[in-house]
């Protein structure tokens, strides 16, 4: 039965926003936090949930809240003690891939990549502040006028990066890149059509005769996901070691050795870099090595250790084309300061990487991997590449979703005999458009 007090005028959001105030503030005054801490986080919700009940039965209130608007209001003071406050809810929502806080007034969400604007908001800028110290301080970080950037990781995994004024003009900002903590499979990627079934089965068989692949795309991509997906083709018997900034794969193999940088400290010390940890991961007797985004000088000792012997490593980085991506990769090469030869920096590349993948989000939020391009060689001072497979564009249809289909060009990649060496064989017709083929294309090779 709802509690009111014989009007049917509810709560407005200021009003609501006052009284939640003030239980706050009374109940952080009437909490013993020291004995809260001594027991478990599901008792003290409990003793908290029955406390809040009590304050709101003595709080002067100018319309009686109903028994849904004194749930949600226990429940945003609860979410204010142990959570994000008023961005709990968002996190709770597994469809959300981007929580975005422009301001504390203005948040916006991703949900099947595209981007909404939502009804939340912070009561003011101190607000937001104190919601964002509460996330880095419980990685051990801290944010102020010296340090006004930090990134953190919350404890499901999501990646925070928050930035306040005087870098941030109007105000904080705070974003937070979620990630599912069930992994995705391929067929889960053949579901939302981001590869196709002879796609899929070419780059298990590529992963599992330990090509060096490259994973290319932009932000939002779905890079680390497919880099998941891929990882999940190498034997469980294999030692593998990840190097990431922000810890982010979720390897289901049973022998996983996980590293990841370390900002300075506010004193600007004690920084460890990704080149470091490759560096020292070729000590750690690794089967494969995989680095999560490659973006700096790490690049050419990660480019030594797959041309010495260390064969299957995985990695991305941020390109809009393959063409690109082996050009940021030989910039990077050359921030180690090394003073090599542009040519011996491409050679480092034809002999370090067989296969570039790149992705792609499409304008209707899809994923799709756009290309499959094979490393073959150098002429002159120009790497070549072939193309295996493309995703042709056909058009949008009246709901906004784009049209296409995945072609394969009906190149025979120069790597197949070495999967054919290690006991993986493709039909010829794998890498043959068989659907030109119907419409009195050219005959499929075998081989």
């Amino acid at each position: 039965m709802e509690l009111t007090n014989g009007t049917d005028r509810s709560q407005t959001p200021k009003e609501m926003a006052e009284v939640k105030g003030r239980i706050h503030r009374r109940l952080l005054e009437r909490l013993n936090l020291a004995n809260l801490e001594m027991v478990s986080k599901d008792e003290a919700i409990e003793t908290i949930r029955e406390v809040i009940q009590d304050l709101l039965q003595s709080e002067a209130l100018p319309v009686a809240l109903n028994l849904r608007e004194r749930e949600v209001l226990a429940q945003e003071i609860l979410d204010e003690i142990f959570g994000l406050g008023p961005l709990e809810p968002l996190m709770k929502d597994p469809e959300l891939s981007d929580i975005l806080v422009n301001t504390y007034d203005d948040v916006w969400v991703e949900r099947l990549g595209k981007l909404y604007k939502t009804d939340i908001r912070f009561q003011d800028d101190r607000h937001l502040l104190q919601v964002i110290d509460r996330i880095v301080s419980g990685v051990g970080r801290r944010i102020d006028d010296s340090s006004p950037m930090v990134d953190a990781r919350l404890p499901d995994q999501s990646r925070v990066n928050a930035i306040i004024p005087p870098l941030a003009v109007d105000g904080p900002h705070l974003s937070i890149r979620r990630f599912k903590l069930d992994v995705l499979s391929g067929e889960d990627l053949l579901a939302k059509e981001t590869l196709n079934e002879a796609i899929l089965e070419v780059l298990a068989g590529a992963v599992k005769a330990r090509l060096n692949i490259l994973i290319s795309g932009g932000t939002g991509a779905g890079k680390t996901t497919l880099l998941n997906v891929l990882s999940s083709h190498i034997p469980a018997d294999e030692r593998i070691v990840t190097i990431e900034d922000s810890a982010e794969l979720q390897l289901r193999q049973p022998h996983v050795v996980r590293l990841e940088s370390r900002p300075p400290n506010v004193e600007g010390k004690g920084e460890v870099t990704t080149r470091s940890l490759v560096i020292n991961s070729l000590r750690m007797r690794p089967d494969r090595i995989i680095v999560g985004e490659v973006r700096g000088p790490e690049a050419v000792d990660m480019l030594q250790a797959m041309n010495t012997g260390h064969d299957g490593s995985l990695t991305t980085l941020h390109s809009n084309t393959p063409r690109d991506a082996l050009n940021r990769l030989g910039t990077m090469v050359s921030m180690a300061n090394l003073n090599l030869p542009d040519r011996a920096i491409r050679q480092q590349i034809v002999g370090g990487i067989q296969l570039v993948i790149q992705l792609a989000r499409l304008p209707d939020g899809t994923r799709k991997i756009v290309s499959i391009s094979e490393i073959t060689g150098m002429e002159g001072e120009v790497i070549t590449m072939q193309d295996l497979f493309v995703y042709e564009q056909q058009g949008i249809r009246e709901d906004g979703m784009v049209m296409g289909r995945f072609k394969p060009t009906g190149i025979r990649p120069k790597f197949t005999d070495v999967l054919k060496a290690r006991g993986i064989e493709f039909d010829g017709a794998t890498f043959f458009d068989v659907e030109a083929a119907g419409g009195g294309g050219r005959r499929a090779r075998r081989f």
